[in-house]
């Protein structure tokens, strides 16, 4: 069933203690008309994952919440949970690939949270996470086919429609889907004619390919500078969002994400990462008056930045 507004809006109010409202960013830079940059690179933990994470964590009875909670995450969901976990006290483990950069693992261990690496892909990572949630009777935080998990993230779509009151269309980064679900679904729900347009990296483009197909689909591989934008495949109830929701989906190249990550770095002195540059990557294709792109996340390894910058 798809998450209803009211359903955000209590995740809203659920969420105010520990979630900052991210600011949006007019940014000029020659551009006619200007871009405006919903920076969710800013939050705690430096990505929006918080939301979601908060949304549900806070949902759990204290009997859940003390016995723990576990997750598996390429990084920014995991230290999402990690963050969360600590405000809230409970133990947390967090699952992460074995090529997961330095700096997301740093990043979890700084809240408090075991890591365990499992494999590359986000399959080895969830069959690990859900074999020791059965070992040690750990709750799992699904990165983001949950519906507690796209009502926290839809949050986001709340603030812009708040903050820039004559949006026409806003650009969101795509993984498994379930910040442009969360987006798409409070948008859409209190002003229709916004356009939603969710963008994922050209090499791992799998809702593009599961809307091809009418159904959820896993690619055999997915390879991106875009490491937070790599799921296989797409959540069933994500799908089922953007299917109800997002107007267009678009592809990026790695070429065009990291001239993004340059550009959001000169224009608007933001540091991202690849991830959360997916969508100015694509904004910057076209010239739309009242365009919003969310920067998902700014959790980049400095030397890997370094060279996008140069």
């Amino acid at each position: 069933m798809l998450v209803s507004l009211d359903d955000i809006r209590l995740a809203a109010g659920r969420i105010r203690s520990l979630v900052r409202r991210t600011p949006i960013l007019e940014v000029e830079a020659g551009l006619q008309p200007r871009l405006y940059l919903k920076c969710e690179c800013f939050q705690p933990g430096g990505a929006f994952k918080i939301r979601g994470a908060c949304n549900m964590i806070a949902q759990l009875s204290p009997e859940a919440r003390s016995a723990g909670v576990i997750t598996y995450s390429s990084g920014n969901h995991g230290q999402a949970v990690a963050l969360v976990a600590e405000a809230f006290k409970a133990p947390a483990v967090i699952v992460m690939p074995e090529t997961a950069p330095r700096v997301k693992v740093e990043g979890v261990r700084r809240y408090g949270a075991e890591v365990v690496f499992a494999g590359t892909t986000s399959t080895d990572r969830k069959v690990r996470a859900e074999d020791i949630a059965r070992a040690r009777g750990l709750t799992i935080v699904p990165p983001f086919d949950h519906p507690w998990i796209i009502a926290g993230q839809g949050t986001t779509g709340l603030e812009i429609l708040e903050q820039h009151s004559h949006v026409r269309t806003i650009f969101v980064p795509m993984g498994g889907g379930g910040q442009v679900a969360g987006v798409s679904a409070a948008v859409k729900r209190m002003r229709s004619s916004v356009r939603i347009v969710g963008v994922e990296p050209a090499r791992a483009a799998r809702m593009t390919a599961s809307l091809a197909a009418g159904a959820p689909v896993a690619l055999a591989t997915t390879e991106s500078i875009a490491d937070g934008l790599l799921t296989l495949r797409p959540g069933d109830l994500t799908f089922a969002h953007v299917q109800a929701f997002v107007d267009e989906v678009v592809t990026v190249t790695d070429e065009e994400i990291a001239s993004a990550v340059k550009w959001l770095f000169q224009e608007a002195k933001i540091v991202t990462e690849p991830s959360g540059a997916a969508t100015v990557a694509a904004a910057l294709r076209v010239s739309e008056p009242d365009t919003v792109a969310v920067v998902s996340g700014g959790n980049v390894d400095p030397d890997a930045f370094a060279g996008y910058i140069r």
